[in-house]
């Protein structure tokens, strides 16, 4: 499976499909996605009767490893594959599964997260968005906030309170699913500190939302987020991010420079906590393929996973001198691939819940809190 991977990873580039970059698995490129989808790599999991291919979870993490570890351009269907697609097979009506699966599957149907919201953050059970129940739906109001591609993917799982929060603030909350073409929705970019306006905030006034697009059962809605996270938390997307740059770094040191011991050493030891990450990430897939649902283990890759991803530019600044960044020798793209990180980084520890969050998930876990 992973000499098929590259092979065609080799063939899309060669062709001119995407250029491998900085950017890394970020990149948006919806006809890429479509030929991923012609291989049988989106869904590789799920059933064949919803588009599937029911591939094991050890594969999945394979094509998934090659693709992060290639730069390739997958964000279009990121967001379905990991884990709207995962949530509607486990909590969703058989008429959702038909309707969304098999498009998903295709490459044609792309999804963002409505979770986040202002003056909430990580802490989900602050969220104030409301569904209100009315005649054949819901009415919903409020805003999300730091919705990454809802200016150009189809459809939201909206995280909405329903009902009363009770002492935790966990009880009536409800997930929906959510044409993003429905009149109603505002998607207002945020320029972040590159400059680019990845994320967004969404405005819902007044929005339907039909009966039938609610998922699972009103006020089941923190179980299920809960759930989806630990596909949002434990993939290789939480310590790849930045390994264009560790492949440049790992070049340079048989390029150029009097800083190459330096190099070789920080290349070592970035090497050694990459191995780590990848044994704990086949770990978890495997606990998946088995049914069970490790959220502290989730908890603990992405802690550990964006920390690194976080550190590869940081060490790359401190062995690689400014002036060897442009020297004759130098490996091309560094200098720039380093600017574009640092820029980007900060962001890593943050998205997909706080590594404050995170750690107080663990120590909870370990009966430490």
């Amino acid at each position: 499976m992973r000499s098929k991977v590259r092979a065609f990873l080799a063939e899309q580039e060669a062709g001119g499909a995407y250029r491998a970059g900085a950017e890394g698995w970020a990149g948006y490129d919806p006809a890429f996605t479509r030929a991923v989808a012609r291989q049988g790599w989106i869904g590789m999991t799920w059933p064949k009767r919803y588009g599937g291919h029911e591939r094991s979870a050890i594969e999945r993490l394979v094509v998934t490893e090659e693709l992060l570890a290639a730069s390739a351009p997958v964000r279009a269907h990121w967001v379905a594959d990991r884990q709207s697609g995962p949530l509607l097979l486990k909590f969703g009506t058989e008429g959702q599964r038909q309707r969304y699966l098999p498009r998903i599957a295709a490459g044609e149907c792309f999804f963002c997260i409505g979770m986040s919201e202002a003056d909430s953050g990580s802490d989900l059970a602050s969220i104030r968005t409301r569904a209100r129940q009315v005649d054949g739906g819901w009415r919903v109001n409020g805003a999300k906030l730091w919705t990454s591609n809802a200016h150009r993917v189809h459809m939201m799982i909206l995280f909405a309170r329903t009902g009363e929060g009770g002492e935790s603030r966990r009880e009536g909350v409800s997930q929906f699913l959510v044409d993003l073409s429905t009149p109603g929705i505002s998607v207002r970019p945020i320029r972040n500190l590159a400059g680019e306006a990845d994320f967004n905030e969404v405005v819902f006034d007044d929005v339907f939302i039909p009966d039938d697009m609610l998922v699972g059962e009103v006020g089941n809605g923190w179980k299920q987020v809960t759930s989806e996270l630990v596909y949002e938390r434990s993939g290789p997307d939480r310590w790849l991010s930045s390994y264009f740059l560790l492949r440049l770094l790992a070049d340079h040191t048989a390029r150029c420079g009097e800083g190459a011991a330096a190099a070789r050493q920080g290349v070592g030891r970035l090497a050694a906590h990459l191995y780590t990450l990848r044994q704990m990430a086949g770990s978890i897939a495997g606990m998946v393929e088995a049914g069970y649902l490790p959220n502290t283990e989730a908890a603990l890759v992405k802690d550990l996973g964006t920390t690194f991803e976080r550190e590869i530019p940081e060490v790359v600044r401190m062995v690689v001198p400014e002036s060897e960044r442009y020297c004759p020798g130098a490996v091309p793209e560094l200098a720039k691939s380093l600017d574009h990180l640092a820029l980007h980084a900060p962001s890593f520890t943050i998205r997909g819940g706080t590594r404050e969050i995170l750690r107080g998930i663990i120590a909870k876990s370990l009966g430490m809190r």
